[in-house]
């Protein structure tokens, strides 16, 4: 084999030791230009995701804020705060007592869902009478 290489001159040998060098520089030049682009993808999707977090997020708040300058919203605060009776409407207050039994469960509340809705002299003769 070095009977092959002993009849070229110096010159080429050192072009091709250059070529080698050039190769070598070549492969690590593109080895590093796939690795930052390999950060960069990962950059790309981590911001993404929090692009798409964010996006949630405002449009929580979008749907937040039209809620709470909602007039439902602003006339229920008004009847929690102040009392607010709209006109038709009754308020009908719960003992502590008869809050309990409905939490223990004593109630019936498909009996409470059935007399609800009907004036009270009715809700008295249902009661009484079961008709």
């Amino acid at each position: 084999m070095s009977s092959r290489f002993s009849n070229t001159s110096s010159l080429t040998k050192v072009i091709i030791i250059v070529e080698f060098l050039l190769v070598a520089y070549l492969i690590y030049s593109l080895t590093k230009n796939v690795y930052n682009s390999y950060k960069i993808d990962q950059y790309i999707e981590l911001f993404k995701d929090e692009n798409a977090k964010i996006d949630h997020e405002n449009k929580q708040k979008t749907n937040d804020y039209l809620y709470f300058t909602s007039e439902e919203y602003i006339d229920k605060i008004a009847k929690q705060n102040l009392g607010l009776i709209n006109p038709g409407e009754e308020v009908i207050i719960l003992s502590q007592d008869a809050l309990d039994e409905i939490a223990k469960g004593d109630v019936d509340a498909e009996n409470i869902a059935k007399y609800s809705g009907l004036p009270v002299r009715k809700q008295w003769w249902k009661f009484f009478f079961g008709k």
